[in-house]
């Protein structure tokens, strides 16, 4: 029984209170005191409360007496739990010891029938990290394995006048962390509606990706750099299923070997020296339940190639280091400029990984073979323009426009997109002429070095070609000098695989 006792604020009058319930040998489970209220909790269920109302009467200064539900202590605590209920990520509570004192709902939901007592147990027995890391004098974040399931952790630690009492712990799934990575990426303009083309090639290349969208199976991208791969992504994630899950983009050139995979996979506490406590989870993890964006693939060195294509097969790995195998639900769109049929014919990109990757494809058309949609490109990118600098928006003549269709542009739309930004900041003009654009695009031609005959790049045949041949004429000059493919992948800055593998294919392995 609860009741609630109003009184007047004199001295004394609690003490007489609590004598008649000492007198009566009624048994007091709880008591709480506030100006001209005195709360008290019995367990003796003889006891009416009619009767002990009639006692208090008899107090001076006493007004009423009546039954009530819970103490306010009851009623903050009933709140408060509600409260940590609502919260979806599971929050834990615990003491100085390790001991767990209070949970909300969400993390009762990770836990088995036999486990639901968490509080009372050590924390410990739930998670895969000594007490030391979660019991800290600072906020910290970490990724903790709770019940098996790796989570980032948020510690909170719990000080009373100058000492730690304890810590709050706020676990965050993966998928969670990616969703908010992916939210702080800019989100405008990247569905399908912010294509910009209305030539038959792109006609046709926008239905392709509105029925890419709706299957959930890997796409591979393909296209002249600039073409606008990593927006077409993009495009297919957000008019996915996935929509509202995390997409997330690496550049596979951007990175050396071992720091690609480790950012794609994730790594286990102490992997190596450096590694950060606790772990740090991969791409794949962030975006489980979403869709990543293996840019420029084709750089990928064979050893990653190979555990790329064992992921894909099940979709499950360990992290650098590690020794629990995890499984993640994550779509996969790659992207090349690269013509991946010459380097699987040069052993440099692997077979079996080029059919899983390429069960849905996309080639994107260079600008030069879509002039049509040149007048809506420039209008988009002018537009733009002069939004960021601050003025007014330009139109473009028609002799300058015709300049644009008869330009080459081997940069495609990123270089049209540059180009008509710098015609846009340099003049304030109201229409931009064709001498404007010929004065831009003459600049850009000057800074760029003519073809030398004598050096024999004048007549390669693609891309592919110039590159090995730089390749090969780089690897002659340095390798006397740095006669060990470590030696050389150090001077080079990229893995010894990828020099014993370019010292094979060019013939090179024995030519000291």
């Amino acid at each position: 029984m609860r009741l609630e006792i109003k009184s007047t604020d004199r001295i004394g009058i609690t003490q007489e209170i609590l004598a008649i319930f000492s007198n009566h040998s009624w048994s007091l489970r709880a008591i709480e005191v506030i100006p001209y209220f005195t709360y008290v909790r019995i367990e003796d269920v003889s006891v009416l409360g009619d009767d002990i109302a009639s006692l208090l009467r008899n107090i001076d200064g006493v007004i009423y007496c009546k039954a009530i539900d819970l103490l306010p202590s009851e009623r903050r605590e009933n709140h408060l739990q509600t409260l940590l209920d609502r919260i979806p990520d599971p929050i834990i509570d615990i003491d100085e010891r390790g001991t767990v004192l209070a949970v909300n709902k969400a993390t009762l939901g990770l836990l088995d029938e036999n486990d639901r007592e968490i509080e009372g147990q050590p924390i410990i027995t739930f998670i895969d990290q000594p007490l030391s890391v979660v019991l800290t004098d600072r906020a910290a974040t970490c990724t903790l394995a709770f019940k098996g399931n790796t989570y980032i952790a948020d510690i909170t630690p719990v000080s009373s006048i100058g000492n730690i009492v304890g810590t709050v712990l706020t676990l965050r799934t993966m998928n969670t962390l990616g969703r908010q990575i992916a939210l702080m990426q800019p989100r405008k303009e990247q569905g399908i509606e912010s294509i910009i083309g209305q030539s038959e090639k792109m006609k046709l290349l926008i239905e392709q990706t509105i029925r890419y969208a709706e299957l959930e199976l890997p796409v591979l991208v393909t296209g002249e750099t600039g073409t606008g791969k990593e927006l077409i992504a993009r495009a297919i994630h957000n008019a996915s299923s996935r929509s509202k899950a995390p997409f997330l983009a690496i550049n596979c050139a951007a990175l050396p070997e071992h720091l690609l995979e480790s950012e794609l996979f994730g790594y286990a506490s102490g992997a190596f020296t450096g590694a950060q406590k606790g772990g740090k989870p991969g791409l794949f993890e962030l975006a489980n339940g979403g869709t990543l964006f293996l840019d420029e693939v084709a750089e990928m060195s064979v050893y990653l190639q190979a555990k790329l294509l064992r992921f894909l097969q099940d979709f499950r790995y360990r992290r650098v280091g590690g020794t629990t195998e995890l499984s993640v639900n994550v779509r996969i769109i790659s992207a090349t400029h690269q013509d991946l049929a010459k380097l699987i014919q040069k052993q440099l990109f692997r077979e079996d990984l080029f059919y899983r990757l390429n069960v849905l494809s996309l080639d994107l058309p260079p600008l030069r073979e879509r002039q049509s949609d040149i007048p809506l490109l420039a209008k988009y990118f002018i537009n733009n323009a002069a939004k960021q600098v601050n003025q007014g928006i330009p139109v473009m003549s028609d002799d300058a426009l015709l300049t644009l269709k008869s330009y080459n542009w081997p940069g495609n739309i990123r270089q049209l997109q540059n180009i008509l930004f710098r015609v846009v900041a340099l003049n304030n003009k109201a229409v931009i002429e064709q001498s404007d654009l010929s004065t831009v695009l003459s600049q850009i031609n000057d800074t760029m070095e003519p073809f030398n005959d004598e050096s024999g790049y004048g007549s390669v045949k693609d891309w592919a070609t110039a590159q090995a041949m730089f390749e090969r004429k780089l690897l002659q000059e340095l390798y006397p000098f740095y006669p060990t493919t470590r030696k050389l992948a150090k001077r080079l800055n990229v893995s010894h695989n990828k020099i014993a593998m370019k010292l094979r294919v060019h013939g090179l392995e024995h030519n000291k």
